[in-house]
């Protein structure tokens, strides 16, 4: 049900992606990784009836208990409110996230993206903060983006990588800011910036000024 719901909604939601990026995106989502974040948000963990090994052990927030839990959870809400009652209750859920990670695929990786517009820009390459807190198996990462010996943008996550690139994606939106101005810090400036360009140059399409006699003349 699961797999279901977010293949039909990402066929629905972003036609734009390649076959390719759909089956990454749902994969992705679709993962222990994504499951069990969403599991602690529910306090599935606190739910749960383990042994006594198993619960001294951090069972609780082991993350292939809570994915596992999790999917138990839709299977509940189909079983009792149907096809339509689970659709929404994982697109509740999940739906941020299965936006944030198809953002990421038409975009490119935030961390590469950072690390072409520095040098674009003349900055030097990004380099990365990173600390962590909580028990072994419940760790928090945060990572802190600096360029330039400028702190950028701060990211959070269950693992170093994903804190590096939320950071990565803050850090990115600043130097567009700069760069572009504040209508450009967004999704559409990363899309203009797909084609590799001259440092401090933007791609631009020359367009023919009808004004110039040279142009409305026959050769």
């Amino acid at each position: 049900m699961l797999g279901l719901v977010i293949t039909a909604h990402l066929y629905a939601s972003f036609p734009d992606l390649p076959e390719g990026d759909l089956a990454r995106v749902r994969a992705a989502v679709v993962s222990t990784q994504a499951l069990a974040p969403a599991a602690e948000e529910l306090g599935i963990g606190e739910a749960l009836l383990l042994g006594k090994g198993e619960a001294s052990s951090g069972g609780r927030h082991k993350a292939s208990i809570l994915a596992d839990c999790v999917e138990a959870v839709i299977g509940a809400v189909y079983l009792t409110a149907g096809i339509e009652g689970a659709r929404e209750f994982v697109l509740d859920l999940l739906g941020s996230l299965v936006s944030d990670i198809a953002a990421e695929a038409r975009l490119g990786d935030p961390k590469g993206r950072l690390q072409e517009l520095a040098a674009q820009m003349v900055l030097g390459p990004p380099s990365y903060v990173v600390s962590e807190r909580g028990p072994d198996h419940a760790k928090r990462f945060t990572a802190d983006a600096v360029v330039a010996g400028e702190h950028l943008g701060i990211g959070d996550g269950h693992s170093k990588k994903e804190a590096e690139r939320r950071a990565a994606a803050v850090a990115l939106d600043a130097l567009l800011n700069r760069r572009t101005g504040p209508a450009m810090g967004d999704s559409a400036a990363l899309l203009r910036l797909g084609g590799r360009t001259p440092a401090g140059h933007e791609t631009t399409q020359s367009v023919p000024d009808e004004r110039d006699p040279s142009l409305t003349k026959g050769a």
